[in-house]
């Protein structure tokens, strides 16, 4: 009994000190520290997806300064603040700041699956074993048409202007998106996208999807040095300039210095100068 009795006047004299140490004013005038905030952030349960997903979004100084204003978006999957949101909402601030680019409210989508949503069906088996469900792309996008971009719209003061982008699978799932539903978004950034997803599919049918839209598109891939990728892109690429319609503007930027795991921030920095800036 006593030694339990030690033990339990052990742990409240701990737990003492610690609030103590916790509520202790800081001394020499200095505030204690508080949460950094760069944005905002929501849940939407969604019924296509049947699970509840978060949403991160970055509102440019210009939209917050104003009562009236109304911006573009730009959607992002992976788009989670352990994944690519910060550095992403970083460019957008710096861009913007400095006059390299228009703003845009930036539309962070949290994974859950990435490999599921991100992937269109496939037949190849080594496909399929990257993850326990695959080919989920199609219910990813009608996710964002039919449940993500209203609620957006009744959030936030937006124009009919919207644009995606995405790196590795997401650039996959971007290319897809252009060629199956182009009329989903205006602008298409793709980065290193993994077009040899079930046997270069997409780049076999580039041709014939490429007639699916008449409306003015714009489409930006760039490419590391990674192997696997870059030879797919290159066929991409031949079929572009064969088969691309006149609505269809497109730019192919090769960055042979970067990696896979490094090509994200310098393409994005370039993709967004190039087909975001001002008065364009």
């Amino acid at each position: 009994m006593r030694s339990t009795c030690f033990a339990c006047l052990v742990f409240l004299l701990g737990l003492s000190t610690r609030l103590l140490a916790q509520t202790r004013p800081v001394a020499d005038g200095s505030s204690a520290a508080a949460p950094l905030v760069i944005g905002q952030t929501f849940t939407l349960s969604s019924k296509v997806l049947g699970e509840t997903r978060r949403i991160n979004v970055y509102l440019p100084a210009a939209y917050q300064d104003s009562a009236t204003l109304r911006l573009p978006v730009l959607y992002m999957p992976d788009g989670g603040l352990k994944e690519d949101f910060l550095h992403v909402a970083g460019l957008l601030q710096v861009l913007t700041g400095n006059g390299g680019m228009r703003p845009f409210i930036l539309v962070g989508i949290e994974n859950t699956a990435r490999r599921r949503d991100l992937t269109g069906p496939t037949t190849v088996e080594k496909d399929k074993k990257i993850a326990p469900r695959v080919g989920g792309s199609a219910t990813f996008r009608q996710f964002m048409r039919t449940e993500l971009m209203p609620e957006v719209t009744k959030r936030y003061r937006t124009t009919a202007e919207k644009a995606i982008v995405g790196e590795s699978l997401a650039g996959l799932f971007v290319l897809e998106t252009l060629l199956l539903e182009p009329d989903l978004f205006d602008t298409y950034l793709a980065f290193d996208p993994s077009l040899w997803w079930n046997n270069e599919q997409l780049v076999q049918q580039g041709a014939t999807l490429l007639a699916k839209s008449s409306q003015p598109k714009t489409l930006y891939v760039a490419s590391s040095n990674e192997p696997g990728i870059v030879e797919p892109l290159a066929r991409m690429e031949k079929v572009l300039q064969s088969k691309a319609a006149r609505h269809l503007q497109w730019h192919y930027e090769r960055m042979p210095g970067e990696t896979h795991d490094s090509i994200y921030h310098p393409a994005a920095l370039r993709a967004f100068r190039v087909v975001f800036k001002p008065g364009q």
